[in-house]
Formats: structure tokens, sequence, C-alpha cells
């Protein structure tokens, strides 16, 4: 007898299933070709020369290290993007932590509290402006601060070419279908919809880079041509480099860098599990809900780049914000309140030592065992298999 999630999962699957199949109606070129994978830190197979030259160029730009003669700073928490995304190889994980501040109120809304600095709250300024006194930015008064874990950026351009189509037709903002789970587009800050970001509310990796380049480096670009510090600008004898201290063309190619990194393989048994223990594993996150969430696989739009041009890849991920209860609740974003959280994609889940959005977590049933809200019954059904059964769907996501 099949339960309300069982179901519920059936109508998003059956919706995915109806928009695949208009798609493939429009192209004969079909959906199911499958994204290639490859090592960390490379890049995605079968990429034209010219995607290639982007890539390295990407690269370099990615691994640079800025000083204060190259506008780091004022105020900065690393000096280069690979000091946050760097384990197992460049563009992937980072043990350094992003802290946020804002305040939340029901009939509002989120307020970011962008003018005073909760953006990002960085914890180092450059000498300059430390001789001078500024110290490093804290939180804001009255406001939350949440702490978030640096993403790996591994199959990103994958993500970025998921039509937006394909996402809406997994919402359910209402949960017409009684399943407990109502997940639903983010918005960014400009009120476009958002896919990005673990409150789902940076729209594409242009926006990415951008953002990471300033809230991170406190670097300058064309898109945020000043910097503050605490929400104050600060004086050129402070930040006496000329803005754009990055420029477009960099931009540019820290942007292909991460689109066209590639998405990591799976991997095989551990721990001494067989094959076959693995694929019950497998079947029991599927029967007890996990995919309403976790949808096992996405497929990406049509593409000028081959290698993203129609592709399934396997994000495990809806990419929707979903309420995973008060014990996950800290800031709140754009289009989400503080515990609403987007799907994390468990695509490349083996490499990572700290789990759920703030990394508190680094044992993987603990993790599941904090989910809440929405996952609430999900949870319920893992707790209720038995031992060996949960070790299984354990050893299945330790193959992601």
């Amino acid at each position: 007898m099949r339960g309300l999630v069982a179901m519920g999962r059936e109508v998003r699957s059956l919706a995915l299933v109806g928009f695949v199949v208009a798609a493939i109606a429009c192209d004969s070129a079909g959906t199911d070709r499958v994204a290639a994978t490859g090592e960390p830190g490379t890049a995605i197979p079968g990429l034209d020369s010219v995607s290639m030259a982007q890539f390295a160029a990407g690269r370099l730009a990615f691994n640079r290290v800025y000083r204060t003669e190259d506008g780091l700073g004022p105020a900065f928490n690393e000096n280069q993007c690979s000091a946050c995304h760097t384990s197992p190889a460049s563009g992937g994980l980072g043990g350094e932590l992003v802290f946020k501040a804002s305040r939340y109120d029901p009939a509002h809304g989120c307020d970011v509290m962008a003018s005073t600095g909760g953006e990002n709250i960085r914890r180092k300024v450059t000498p300059i402006a430390r001789d001078a006194g500024i110290p490093a930015e804290s939180a804001p008064p009255g406001g939350t601060v949440g702490q978030f874990t640096a993403p790996a950026l591994y199959g990103m351009g994958f993500i970025d070419a998921i039509p937006e189509e394909t996402l809406r037709a997994l919402e359910d903002p209402d949960d017409r279908d009684g399943d407990g789970i109502s997940g639903r587009m983010g918005r960014s800050g400009d009120d476009r919809p958002a896919r990005l970001g673990r409150k789902a509310d940076v729209p594409t990796i242009a926006d990415f880079v951008a953002g990471a380049i300033r809230l991170e480096m406190g670097l300058t670009t064309p898109r945020h041509p000043r910097d503050a510090i605490q929400g104050e600008l600060p004086s050129r004898e402070i930040d006496p480099v000329a803005d754009p201290e990055v420029d477009q063309a960099t931009l540019d190619l820290l942007t292909q860098y991460v689109r066209f990194l590639a998405p990591p393989p799976r991997g095989g048994p551990t721990r001494g599990l067989s094959e076959e223990s693995v694929a019950r594993g497998e079947a029991s996150f599927d029967r007890i809900g996990c995919t309403a969430c976790h949808v096992p696989s996405l497929t990406t739009g049509p593409s000028e780049i081959d290698a993203l041009d129609r592709r399934k890849i396997a994000l495990y991920s809806d990419l929707l914000l979903h309420d995973m209860g008060p014990d996950l609740a800290d800031v709140c974003g754009p289009g989400a309140t503080p515990s609403e959280i987007r799907t994390e994609p468990l695509m490349g889940l083996r490499y990572r030592d700290l789990l759920l959005h703030d990394g508190r977590i680094t044992d993987l049933r603990a993790a599941i065992l904090r989910h809440g809200g929405e996952a609430t019954r999900v949870r319920e059904a893992f707790e209720a298999l038995s031992p060996g059964a949960q070790e299984e769907l354990l050893a299945f996501l330790r193959t992601l």
C-alpha cells in the first residue's frame, strides 16, 4: 500500500515527465544524454578548444593571490578564490565558513542588512585599514547570525543550464498533493528566480562569481563598482586602487571556469559492503521519500556548448527551497524564511566532511536525523528502517 510520500513523489515525477516529453517533441536530439563526469578539478570531457582555453585561463584567475596593491579589501575573508574552494582539488570544498546576518519579520519579509554588512561579515582587514584603526567587520546589531560552508563548484554549469520550467514543474508551494513537502523556487535580492546558494538567492554563475569577488575579497568590479566596510564607503587613503579592481574580462573567465568544472563521477562501495547492499540502499532512499526533494537527476536545456546541451545530470536535488524546521533555522534570504533552505545537491557527497548547510555535522546518520519541517516524515521513515537497512542507505550515499 503506497503512503502519501510515495504518492507525492509520483505526482512530481509525472509533472517532470510531461515537461521532458514536450521537450523531446520539440527537438529530435532528445534529453537522454548523460552528463560527462571527470575527476575533481578537471574540465568537463568533450569541451571544444575555445572552451578549454577559457577554462585554463579562468583557472589561473581562480588561483591568483590578490594583494593590497591589487585592490584586496579593505575588508575581506580570503585573498584568492581557491582558498574557499580547494578540496579535493581547485573548485572544491573549503574549511572556511561564511557568516551572514539578517533580520526577519513575517509581515515584511527578510532584511539581509546589506547596508550594515549583513550580506557577508568579513573578518579581516588590510594593513592599511588596520593601521588607520578600522576593525574587521562584526555582526550588525539587531540581526540573527548564521554560518554557511563554502560549496563545491563541480558541475555548477549543469545546474545553471537546467531550464526554469523544469524546476517549476517540481514546485508545490501549497502542498496540494498532501505529502507534507512544498518546495518553491528562491528569489534574488532583485527579485529574479534563483537556484544557487544555500538560500537559493543567486540566479546564475555570473552572479555567484561577481558576488563572491566582492563579498569575500572586497574587490570591485563593473557590476559592483564600490565596496563598503560595515556599510560605509572607505576613503581613497584606505582603498587606494582605482575601481573597478577586477575587470569584466576576468569576471567572464572566472565564470567560464566555474561553468566548465566537471561533475564528479560516482564512487564504488565502501566499508566492505557489496554492490548489492548499495543497490538496496538506493532503493530504500527512493522508497522512504528522500527523492521527493533529492531528485536523482535533472536535464539541462539547449546550449551552444555541446557538453552542456540537454544532458542528464545526477544532481540529487530539486534546487528548491524547503522548510527544514526550527532546528536548522538561522538567517533568512530575499525569498526565504529563516527555516527555508535549498535542497543540497548530493552529487560529490563522498568528498564532504562538513555536512548540512552550516557544517555543524560530520556524520551522515546524524545529518539525516537533523532533518525536520517538510522532511519530518522522511526522517521518521529512515528511523523506522532496521539498522542494517539504514547502513545500506548510508553506504549508497557514500558512493555519491
